[in-house]
């Protein structure tokens, strides 16, 4: 199996502990994201859709380094399948995409 790049590790790991400070420690300081091919500002849906709302990822397929599938689920929506696609630069996050898979 695929093993994920090490960011990408820390990133699935401070979602599931809930850990704002360390996610954000994952990303660098111009990091951007999207939702399901929606650009979203990045500290505001993380707040609604991570860390207010409980969200946790159980990832069930890597096809590479940075990207995989996941069972996510949070307080809000319950659980759905995802797709996770992430660019790394000097070892941290500067871009993620997920959206329903």
């Amino acid at each position: 199996m695929t093993e994920l790049d090490p960011a990408v590790q820390q990133f699935v790991d401070a979602v599931n502990a809930g850990d704002a400070e360390a996610f954000f420690k994952t990303l660098t300081a111009d990091a951007s994201m999207s939702d399901d091919g929606q650009e979203r500002d990045l500290a505001d849906w993380t707040a609604s859709e991570i860390f207010s709302t409980n969200g946790r990822m159980k990832v069930e397929s890597v096809s590479g380094p940075t990207e995989f599938v996941a069972d996510y689920s949070n307080d809000r929506w319950g659980g759905m399948r995802t797709a996770w696609r992430f660019t790394v630069r000097d070892g941290l996050i500067s871009r993620f995409e997920t959206g329903q898979a």
